[in-house]
């Protein structure tokens, strides 16, 4: 069972409280045709140490079948949280359910499938939309959050940074945005930095 408080002083500084196993499952049946999509992307906007992202993983790896397919199902999750302990955390619990539920990894798949999760779990405050530090050198105010969308297209993968205060600014045009999944009229960000197609074994190497 998943504990629900780490400590009173958190709850008291921070409202943390996790949701029970339970809820998560009640919660994500709800969607079920969605986590059941390798490619369907997740943003949980206050992840803690990632009580939903993990379940989402989980039914996500039980439809792989090969590396390259569990690698675009970790790309598909995403999430935020304002205490660092917590991100940390729910990378390395990512990392466990992979190891349990599809084999341990090694060489250049652990370092690309470590590097995604580093890009994809944020340190960060979903309310401000930025970083808890300043920037190097300066004494006020966060960086933005920036996220990373993997295209894949067979083994390689175009990579596109945009910032989250872009994907969430109500522009509206015509075409997807990384977070829109039923194809409806939504607005179009436009990436902060884009990246050559890489192989998917090569990401940690090639996109730094």
């Amino acid at each position: 069972m998943t504990q629900q408080i780490k400590s009173r002083q958190r709850v008291a500084d921070h409202g943390e409280v996790f949701t029970a196993e339970r809820e998560v499952n009640a919660m994500l049946d709800l969607v079920r045709q969605e986590t059941e999509r390798i490619d369907s992307r997740f943003l949980e906007p206050a992840c803690g140490t990632g009580n939903f992202l993990v379940e989402i993983l989980r039914r996500k790896l039980r439809l792989v079948h090969s590396d390259c397919e569990m690698l675009q199902a970790v790309c598909s999750i995403y999430g935020i949280d304002i205490l660092q302990d917590n991100v940390e955390e729910c990378r390395e619990r990512l990392l466990t359910i992979i190891t349990e539920h599809y084999g341990p990894l090694t060489g250049d798949l652990l370092a690309s499938t470590r590097y995604v999760l580093s890009r994809n779990i944020l340190w960060g405050d979903a309310l401000t939309l930025c970083t808890p530090l300043p920037p190097k050198g300066g004494t006020e105010g966060g960086l933005p959050i920036i996220f990373s969308e993997w295209g894949f297209i067979g083994e390689r993968v175009k990579r596109r940074d945009f910032t989250l205060d872009m994907l969430l600014r109500p522009r509206t045009m015509s075409g997807p945005s990384l977070f829109d999944e039923l194809g409806d009229e939504v607005f179009l960000p436009e990436p902060c930095h884009e990246y050559p197609p890489t192989h998917y074994l090569r990401l940690h190497a090639a996109q730094q």
